[in-house]
């Protein structure tokens, strides 16, 4: 009977109340909202100056080397505010300090096109890519805050959310490279990401970070937050041990993993198509924009995705899928072939960025996020130039399986820590306490041996029951 009135209070709703009609979690789908658009403008953005880089180039008189070190400004910049956007978050709260980062990448934005050498280029790139990398980190924390409180996997949504800012952004700047100058479209974004963020940022300041949601039917309090996230933080931060800060860090490898593959597709996927498989450069072009696209589509359907086969096997799915896939990809005889390949490289490392930061977050709050985000941009910074030396040693197409072997390797590293979740230190806050492997589309009230589709059924389990206990 007990387990009976729980699925009764799972399928009507319980006391989590209408979306529709519950204040509270009209608050949170107002404040999903907004977030989205937060991490969309990001992507749009971004990809508005990479776009533009050609034109940068050109105009400070740049050669390829001295551009590629100018590059790494993003990169070093983004890695050294990664940890320091993680205290600050925790002191002033993620909401506002996303806000502010904000603000600063606009600003920043506008900055490259006004140099003229390749060294003044770096040092300002090392202010854009401060900017990028701290608002990266704040909206990660303050999606993870969202995450917990909604009880449901929507983490990868934002993430689809910068993926369409990006193409959005690649799109209107490759429209108006050949009518605006490189100083005028730069310009222009620098006024979109202000005017966005006066609108979008007061509503962002109004919501206060959300604690995770209670239990319907357990009579303890709501699970407390991981850390204090500003002023109004209910509790103080803890210290990590030895064991949670292990497992941060193993989730920043797989993170690690998917960034690596994803550099190394932006950079070297169409000089393959057009080197090894002599694609027409059109055609050779467009084999990034598929895996992009692929990595959209993978995104947008991640909850759906995560409540159904949970974290786990979402993530060791998506690694075995993107190593086939890259496999098919470097290894291919003809053009389709590689394209395909593309596209389900795309599909497979979707998700295993976001699950992982996610799952990073989880255990250590705003700390979490900046050290998974810190090593997974430190993959995207390793991969390129570990895939040149490689391909001169041997060739490219065997340099881009490396990209397999990485996907394979956060597939074996997710499917260890699979029970991580079921186990996580007192004060972490988890966005769902289950174990990793169970569908998150049960909810917490429910016992463990309660299937999701034995939820949607009415019927219990008669299987043996499994653990679920979380101490936080």
């Amino acid at each position: 009977m007990p387990i009976l009135n729980k699925l009764r209070t799972v399928l009507s709703g319980g006391r989590r109340g209408d979306p529709a009609t519950d204040p509270s979690r009209a608050g949170l789908t107002r404040l999903r909202t907004t977030l989205t658009l937060f991490f969309a403008l990001d992507g749009f953005l971004f990809a508005g100056w990479v776009v533009r880089i050609p034109a940068i180039k050109e105009q400070t008189g740049a050669s390829a080397s001295d551009l590629g070190l100018a590059l790494l400004g993003v990169s070093a910049g983004a890695v050294v505010t990664m940890m320091f956007t993680g205290r600050m978050c925790r002191r002033f709260g993620s909401h506002p300090v996303t806000v502010v980062s904000s603000l600063l990448l606009a600003l920043s934005i506008a900055l490259p096109a006004q140099t003229h050498s390749a060294l003044t280029l770096g040092l300002v790139l090392l202010a854009f890519g401060a900017a990028y990398g701290s608002l990266n980190v704040s909206m990660n924390s303050a999606a993870v805050d969202l995450v917990a409180a909604m009880r449901r996997p929507v983490m990868s949504s934002f993430h689809a959310a910068f993926s369409l800012g990006g193409m959005a952004g690649a799109g209107l700047g490759g429209l108006v490279a050949g009518s605006l100058s490189a100083s005028t479209h730069l310009l222009a974004l620098t006024g979109v990401g202000l005017v966005f963020t006066a609108l979008a940022g007061p509503s962002l300041l109004r919501h206060s970070v959300p604690a995770p949601a209670p239990v319907a039917t357990d009579p303890a309090p709501a699970l407390p937050p991981a850390v204090e996230d500003g002023p109004k933080g209910a509790a103080a931060p803890r210290r990590l041990d030895r064991r949670t800060r292990g497992l941060v860090v193993l989730f920043g490898v797989i993170a690690l993993c998917t960034a690596y593959g994803e550099g190394a597709l932006a950079d070297w996927g169409a000089l393959h198509l057009a080197q090894d498989l002599h694609a027409h450069p059109g055609l050779a072009a467009a084999g990034y924009s598929l895996f992009a696209l692929a990595m959209t589509v993978g995104r947008l359907s991640g909850t759906a995705l995560l409540e159904r086969l949970g974290q786990t096997r979402t993530l060791v799915a998506g690694g075995v899928l993107a190593a086939l896939g890259m496999l098919l990809g470097a290894l291919a005889p003809t053009t389709w072939l590689a394209l395909l390949g593309f596209a389900i490289t795309g599909l497979g490392l979707a998700n295993i960025f976001p699950v992982a930061v996610a799952r990073a977050g989880a255990l250590a709050g705003p700390s979490g996020v900046a050290a998974a985000s810190t090593l997974g941009y430190g993959g995207m910074l390793l991969g390129p130039p570990a895939i040149g030396f490689l391909a001169d040693w041997l060739s490219l197409p065997v340099a881009l399986t490396t990209v397999a072997l990485l996907a394979a390797a956060a597939a074996l590293i997710a499917y260890s820590a699979r029970n991580v979740s079921a186990h996580e230190p007192t004060g972490a806050a988890a966005p769902l306490s289950v174990p990793a492997d169970v569908p998150t589309g049960v909810p917490a009230d429910v016992p463990a041996d309660v299937s999701a589709g034995q939820v949607r059924a009415g019927v219990p389990s008669d299987g043996p029951a499994r653990s679920a206990h979380h101490t936080g």
